[in-house]
């Protein structure tokens, strides 16, 4: 059984070497001269010598081929080019493999240098600017964020009720949507991350503190903040609790140079463009006795505002603009679009301070409501307008931001910014805030 076995072996092996011989003469072109069939003669006889007598040819510790190894090799002698094409591949290989790795660095490179990038954006909590420059925003002498629950003695006057079709507004907001993009994407997954949104969204006044529970960010970015009355009805409520706040180059006296005139190119932008009713309260509150007197502003703002929300329960928008308050050295102004613009920064009032805890004659049921609202719009600044946002500062009062959910105090530049800038400060505004009340 062994001898039969072993000469089918052979037979299969010769059965082979001759369909190589054929496979060469067809290749070849060519017939087998005497060298080639000596040769191929005596590799058969070493085969048939492996099969019946293996012990002669082995060595101590060599491994000899196997038939179909040396069958192989034979191939290879006399194909040769089949060597060189398989070098080839593997080579190719090699370089495919380290080109991958090399991509894959350079991504992973990128990709640390952007977040690098934007964990760094903002500064430091503490500094109130980012790493463009400007003043700390804890030492500014802030005259809005300065006053308590103040305000003046108000005039007499009354909003106006600006309406304007929603097909008109939809054009608009078509048109204004495609002049900007995304040029600083942030993922929701990093406001996971309680460090990082502080450091990169908010400064946080010296009165006042808060941790990951009083602001959880995941929750606040998530919040549906989308508008849900009609343009038929007031929707947005503007107004200024320090109307009085003017520019470098303001006309004094001129309302339309002031932070009030700023107002009304917000509200005509909101308007006309994005198709939302709005109010624009122009009252003073920050002249007692024709006095500037801002002691009282807020207390008198209220007094108006809470009125006026009494007689519009449709509005769902209260905004108070400002201007902030700086050194006369420092200047607060950017590039949005090709032009001049005064940087904004939310500011959010936590009825809260460090020395007397929750202030209980300033209850606020909204604050969640409020800082969602101030971070949505930070977010989206970030992400179209990335170099024109400061950060939000928290303070410890209230600043009338109680009359609604979706309230919001602004501060827009400063008073070393000009007239230009200021306005020109509006069409990023208006833009951001109508993103936040379409939920885009």
């Amino acid at each position: 059984m062994k001898k039969m076995d072993d000469g089918k072996l052979l037979r299969i092996v010769l059965w082979l070497l001759l369909c190589a011989v054929g496979a060469y003469i067809l290749i070849k072109g060519m017939s087998l001269d005497k060298k080639t069939l000596v040769n191929m003669c005596r590799d058969a006889q070493e085969k048939a010598i492996e099969a019946y007598l293996p012990g002669i040819l082995e060595t101590e510790g060599v491994k000899t081929q196997t038939p179909v190894e040396w069958l192989c090799s034979k191939v290879e002698e006399q194909l040769p080019f089949l060597g060189t094409i398989q070098a080839k591949e593997m080579e190719e290989t090699e370089k495919d493999q380290e080109t991958d790795k090399k991509i894959m660095e350079e991504n992973s490179d990128f990709l640390e240098a952007k977040l690098l990038e934007e964990n760094q954006e903002a500064g430091p909590v503490g500094s109130g600017e980012e790493n463009t420059g400007g003043v700390d925003a804890q030492s500014e002498n802030r005259e809005s964020a300065g006053n308590t629950e103040g305000g003046s003695q108000q005039e007499a006057g009354t909003g106006k009720d600006n309406t304007q079709t929603a097909d008109a507004g939809d054009a608009g907001q078509q048109e204004a949507s495609a002049a900007n993009a995304i040029v600083n994407p942030i993922s929701l997954d990093m406001f996971q991350d309680f460090d990082y949104v502080i450091s990169n969204f908010y400064t946080i006044d010296k009165t006042t503190s808060i941790n990951s529970d009083q602001l959880n960010a995941p929750a606040l970015v998530s919040e549906d903040l989308k508008m849900t009355t009609g343009s038929d009805q007031p929707q947005i409520l503007v107004y200024h609790s320090h109307s009085q706040e003017e520019f470098i180059d303001s006309n004094p006296g001129d309302p339309s140079t002031s932070i009030v005139g700023v107002g009304e190119y917000l509200v005509t932008l909101l308007r006309d463009t994005y198709g939302y009713n709005v109010l624009h309260v122009t009252d003073t509150f920050d002249i007692v006795d024709g006095k500037l007197d801002r002691n009282k502003a807020y207390n008198y703002a209220q007094d108006k505002i809470s009125q006026v929300l009494e007689e519009n329960p449709s509005v769902e928008v209260v905004i108070d603009l400002h201007r902030d308050g700086v050194p006369d050295d420092k200047h607060l102004v950017t590039d949005v679009n090709g032009k001049p613009t005064a940087k904004i920064m939310f500011f959010n009032g936590l009825s809260r301070t460090n020395q007397n805890g929750d202030i209980e004659y300033l209850p606020n049921p909204y604050i969640q409501d409020n800082l969602a609202f101030s971070l949505q719009l930070a977010l989206q600044a970030k992400q179209y307008y990335p170099e024109w946002l400061r950060t939000i500062y928290l303070r410890g009062y209230r600043y009338n931001l109680h009359l609604r959910p979706k309230a919001l105090l602004v501060e827009c530049g400063a008073q070393t910014n000009t007239v230009e800038e200021e306005m020109n400060a509006m069409e990023p505004l208006a833009d951001v805030l109508n993103k936040v009340l379409k939920g885009e």
